[in-house]
């Protein structure tokens, strides 16, 4: 890509398993860049340092590194404005917090966050949106001083007008406008120093000359704060457009709760990288049915931003299933195949670490895909009579997967020594014997009582796919207890 032409941006946040949604926000800045000569870059907005982790963040170029998309900036790339990691940004956003406040667009705040919860519940009890209630908004410079000096943690928050609305147009809504009421006085620069995401993104969006921001309709509602800041800056606004979030049939949000949202999910079952963004791309382009088999190259003549459906883009697992059949059948030479299969089985070691795992446990080759296919497997087959064997109840088999589900989610590392950790803990928690919680588990990733180690196994299929097997067999075992089995 060229340096002519607009300048757009991914922004993911490093705070867990890439989202297919975040793929789906990149292919379009992606393609935006591509079809008019631009230029397309990686950020990685890792203000939140209590989530963010630098596993997740290689989690995340590997990702977008494997549906095929390639960048021109980024932090692994480098770049005339970077650095492009906020967090060794940091430095560069302390002037204009300062700035903010001496033109008088900002003001320090000393409420703790008790004061801020309490103020909250008040809000909520009495039926109003929580939002700031300006009580810091009209301190004198002396006492602000003097708190400061006597070692008071600060926040800086930004000022909102209190009559007449923000309007601006929207590259997919249209022209839109929210009442400056219904705005916050947002936190800009947190007590630790480091920026909110409000905040640093606006910065350096201005400073890597962003032309075009493209990102999901969930911040439709912040683009007042955002535009505020460009004004009190005086800076150029970049065009916004905010795209339809993806939803599941029903309509709901596309959420992890529901289906399997991470793109190492889909890698791990062996979808296509170019079929899954054939099949996002396709929320982008008009195409007569019959014509929808699309490589990254016919996507992008067939783009058309100005055009965008604000309906929502329906993320139709089917559809994706058909797509990637299609893909497999039509698009790979046999040599292609054999080759994208033994890179897919080889994907995180599975295959030769399954195998090494699998050595002790068999008297002849062949009992090894019924031993360790489970690796490679799709789906297991669960059923109500492949936990029937337990000594558990089915009460107590279901109090086990939800809670090692929930438990699961909230480890920032994924290895054996990390997971078996998490599951003793768990055990504790439950008062149960870890030798009475794993079982459940082992039918639960495996499909069978007699499997691999059950820590080694769950570190090879990934998080991803191990919460999925979890949501699925916590759902088989629901319907026991329903039914009374």
């Amino acid at each position: 890509m060229t340096t002519t032409g607009p300048r757009v941006r991914i922004a993911p946040s490093p705070t867990g398993e890439p989202h297919v949604g975040t793929a789906y926000i990149a292919l379009f800045n992606y393609l935006f860049a591509k079809k008019h000569g631009g230029t397309f870059i990686l950020r990685i907005e890792d203000t939140d340092a209590t989530r963010s982790t630098l596993e997740f963040e290689q989690k995340v170029l590997d990702a977008l590194k494997w549906t095929g998309l390639s960048w021109s900036e980024g932090p692994d790339v480098g770049g005339p404005y970077g650095p492009y990691r906020q967090s060794d940004r940091k430095a560069m956003y302390q002037p204009y917090g300062q700035e903010l406040l001496d033109k008088g667009h900002a003001f320090r705040c000393f409420c703790t966050p008790e004061r801020l919860e309490q103020m909250r519940e008040a809000q909520r009890a009495a039926g109003k949106p929580p939002k700031y209630d300006g009580l810091c908004l009209n301190l004198k410079a002396e006492e602000v001083t003097s708190r400061m000096a006597a070692g008071e943690a600060t926040v800086i928050r930004m000022k909102i007008p209190t009559d007449g609305n923000c309007e601006f147009h929207d590259g997919v809504y249209g022209d839109v406008s929210i009442p400056w009421d219904s705005v916050d006085m947002q936190v800009l620069i947190k007590a630790d120093g480091m920026p909110t995401y409000h905040m640093a993104n606006v910065i350096d969006d201005h400073l890597m000359k962003i032309t075009h921001v493209a990102r999901g309709e969930e911040w439709l509602a912040s683009v007042p704060k955002h535009i505020l800041l460009y004004r009190y800056f005086g800076w150029e606004q970049p065009v916004f457009m905010h795209l339809s979030l993806m939803r599941n049939a029903d309509k709901s949000k596309l959420s992890k709760r529901k289906n399997p949202t991470s793109i190492s999910y889909y890698s791990a079952l062996g979808y296509l990288p170019e079929a899954l963004m054939n099949f996002l791309g396709l929320f982008f382009v008009q195409i007569p049915e019959g014509e929808e088999m699309l490589t990254m190259d016919e996507l992008t003549e067939k783009f058309d931003p100005d055009n965008l459906s604000k309906a929502g883009a329906i993320f139709d697992i089917q559809k994706l299933d058909w797509l990637n059949g299609r893909w497999i059948r039509e698009k790979l030479s046999p040599e292609d195949f054999i080759a994208r299969t033994l890179e897919w089985a080889s994907e995180n070691s599975r295959l030769t670490e399954g195998l090494k795992l699998s050595q002790s446990r068999i008297s002849k080759l062949g009992e090894l895909p019924g031993l360790a296919g489970f690796l490679l497997s799709s789906d297991v087959g669960l059923t109500p009579a492949s936990f029937a064997g337990l000594k558990t109840t089915p009460a107590e088999t279901l109090e086990i997967l939800q809670t090692v589900q929930a438990d699961l989610e909230k480890m920032i590392e994924w290895n054996v020594e990390s997971i078996d950790a998490e599951l003793r803990a768990i055990s504790d928690k439950l008062g149960k014997k870890l030798r009475v919680v794993t079982p459940p588990l082992f039918v639960a990733v495996s499909g069978s009582s007699r499997s691999l180690p059950l820590f080694d196994s769950m570190a090879l299929l990934g998080r991803s796919v191990v919460r999925q097997r979890l949501k699925i067999a916590a759902t088989v075992v629901a319907s026991m207890v329903g039914s009374g089995t």
